[in-house]
């Protein structure tokens, strides 16, 4: 193991999240006391996310609502609006409670345009926010689809922060019905992919947000939105190990999309990518082979990870660190890349 004191270094953690009270409340309201099939809703306060700080070394934590979102009732807008705008506001009070150790990423009323495009303003210039949480689809509309152009054009114009977040996979599709041509609009169902029955985190997470920053990439949100900047979470998800094989193939069979090289400098411009989870032993060298350890920040997925993992986490990720980077390195990893994104 290296000489590193790497109970000295300083740590920003930039994917770590909140259950506020109220959205505690609307979870259970609307059916969400096992989220994407996690056994519970784990406990959270100010105060026992500053303690695991205090004994990490992380100065400054940007909470961020994770998975299901504020989208928890299909099709129900108005509910979206008012759950989004309630805890952007809780966040935004915990942040101003506590300004030595917390920020936030606010919540979108996606997929709806109009109140997205509203929100953005509201929670940038009265609530504070630092930037945007989003994931990877909002009820089976996936970060890409041109229905969301106006939202990522306006994000552009603000020169926001994305932070992507996984969920699990979801299809809309029409409902069968017996309209007419007179009727309205068919009415949408969703479905909930998750063939294998175990918990969206082990697997499905990975995939959707694989899914969502190609869908990006492809689309030419990426390129169309040069102000916006972008976290991938989790090391990158599989991205690494198929991007070759998407731009090839978009570009020998449907001769379109972004060839590798574009695909490689976006990546390499554009996006920054969190290390939650378990980057070591493998993922980190697939990711390194994109980009390297400027476009890397520390996240600890706390509280939907629970103390006791956050701590060992940490303890693997400084073995692996040590293995393979300068101890100056591991500093702008751990929080100068931070510090310079954000401005902090």
């Amino acid at each position: 193991m290296s000489s590193i004191n790497f109970k000295s270094l300083e740590r920003i953690d930039v994917h770590c999240h909140a259950i506020t009270p109220k959205y505690r409340e609307y979870l259970i309201q609307t059916g969400h006391e096992n989220p994407d099939g996690m056994p519970s809703i784990p406990e959270w306060t100010p105060e026992q996310h500053i303690s695991l700080m205090k004994e990490t070394n992380i100065t400054t934590s940007i909470l961020s609502i994770s998975t299901p979102g504020t989208y928890l009732q299909p099709f129900n807008s108005s509910l979206t609006k008012e759950i989004t705008r309630t805890t952007n506001i809780e966040l935004s009070e915990i942040c101003a409670a506590h300004p030595s150790h917390f920020r936030f990423f606010a919540s979108l009323p996606l997929p709806s345009v109009p109140d997205s495009i509203a929100e953005i303003d509201y929670a940038f210039d009265t609530l504070g926010a630092i930037g945007f949480c989003v994931l990877s689809n909002a009820n089976g509309v996936y970060m890409g689809d041109p229905a969301l152009d106006p939202i990522f054009d306006k994000l552009n114009e603000r020169k926001a922060i994305l932070h992507m977040h996984p969920t699990s996979c979801k299809i809309l599709s029409h409902a069968h019905s017996h309209t007419t041509a007179s009727d309205s609009e068919p009415e949408m169902q969703m479905t909930v992919v998750n063939p294998l029955r175990i918990p969206s985190g082990l697997l499905e997470y990975m995939f959707d947000e694989t899914r969502a920053v190609v869908n990006l990439l492809l689309s030419g949100t990426i390129t169309r939105c040069p102000e916006a900047k972008f976290i991938m979470s989790h090391a990158g998800c599989v991205l690494p190990y198929i991007l070759e094989r998407v731009a090839v193939a978009m570009q020998t069979f449907f001769g379109g999309g972004v060839d590798s090289y574009e695909m490689r400098r976006l990546l390499r411009e554009r996006f920054y990518f969190d290390l939650a989870g378990l980057p070591w032993p493998d993922m980190i060298h697939a990711l390194l082979r994109i980009v390297g350890p400027d476009r890397l920040l520390y996240g600890s997925d706390y509280c939907w990870t629970p103390t006791g993992l956050v701590k060992t986490l940490i303890e693997k990720m400084d073995e692996g660190a040590a293995d393979i980077w300068d101890e100056d390195t591991i500093k702008e990893v751990y929080a100068g890349n931070a510090k310079k994104l954000f401005g902090l």
